[in-house]
């Protein structure tokens, strides 16, 4: 399982940098994340007359680019399916191939998370420098950091094994169903602005998610207080959102393995693995 995943991982480096020179490539890491933040700062500074200051935009802010890892990671380990199935027509060589496909799949994803990364930290080091963002390195708590960040990233990957699962069953025609599953969850999930907001019939969504909480201690452990100046979670603290975000994952991830093993047993037995279905 570890040289499948470790192979799966230099694999997907490969393919998202090797697409081009190196410097083309990290200018495109820059602007990628540089644009896309932009336009939630402009209609921040719009809406309420650049008011940096504000604990909402820090809130807001941190939200958006960590974010970004739940596109990547989930979009990364689904992807990889349509790559190999459709793209390159590889698929049913991996799965003859003496190699644990699960693994494989998760090292493709983390490939997406590096690259991800690269988006999130310059993302954050431009709120500090040019929007004046409160993080202070004296005042950030590494450890919850370090362990909520890991915990959040295979969090994220074991529900990409889900949308992989189910990539392998369905046709591909367009879109990435890695983008458009985190992009349904990212009204749910207190990413820009409180579960206060929603209707409360739509509340218990954002509840139920681990991403919730997760963002919220990426939150904590950058800002401290100014993350807990909200009323949806300020009256749990971080030991009582990591039990949940942990626990969480755990129910996820075991929900996750079971249906991606179910559909890996199905694409199997109806001879789905090698089937090319994209125009």
């Amino acid at each position: 399982m570890w040289r499948s995943f470790t192979t799966a991982t230099w694999l997907g480096w490969q393919i998202e940098s090797n697409w081009t020179d190196p410097f083309l490539f990290a200018v495109y890491s820059i602007v990628k994340p540089l644009a896309s933040v932009m336009i939630l700062v402009v209609m921040y500074a719009v809406i309420t007359r650049a008011d940096f200051a504000s604990p909402l935009f820090a809130y807001i802010y941190l939200g958006n680019a960590f974010y970004m890892y739940v596109g990547a990671v989930m979009t990364g380990v689904s992807w990889a399916v349509i790559d190999d199935r459709e793209h390159y027509r590889t698929l049913k060589y991996i799965y003859t191939a003496p190699i644990d496909y699960m693994a494989y799949l998760l090292g493709r994803g983390t490939a997406r998370m590096l690259t991800g990364s690269i988006s999130v930290f310059i993302t954050i080091v431009c709120g500090v420098l040019f929007f004046g963002m409160p993080i202070r390195a004296e005042q950030i708590n590494v450890p919850l950091f370090v362990t909520t960040l890991a915990l959040g990233i295979v969090m994220l990957a074991l529900m990409g094994l889900v949308l992989a699962g189910v990539t392998l069953l369905t046709a591909h025609h367009a879109g990435y169903i890695g983008d458009a599953t985190a992009g349904a969850l990212y009204l749910f999930s207190g990413a820009i602005f409180p579960l206060d907001v929603l209707p409360e019939l739509l509340r218990p969504l954002g509840y139920l998610m681990p991403i919730t909480y997760w963002l919220e201690l990426l939150r904590r452990s950058l800002v401290g207080s100014v993350a807990q100046a909200f009323p949806t979670l300020s009256a749990w603290s971080n030991t009582e959102l990591f039990a949940i975000l942990l626990g969480l994952t755990i129910l996820f991830g075991a929900l996750s393995l079971g249906v991606f093993r179910w559909c890996d047993w199905r694409a199997r037995e109806f001879g789905l693995i090698d089937r090319v279905t994209n125009y």
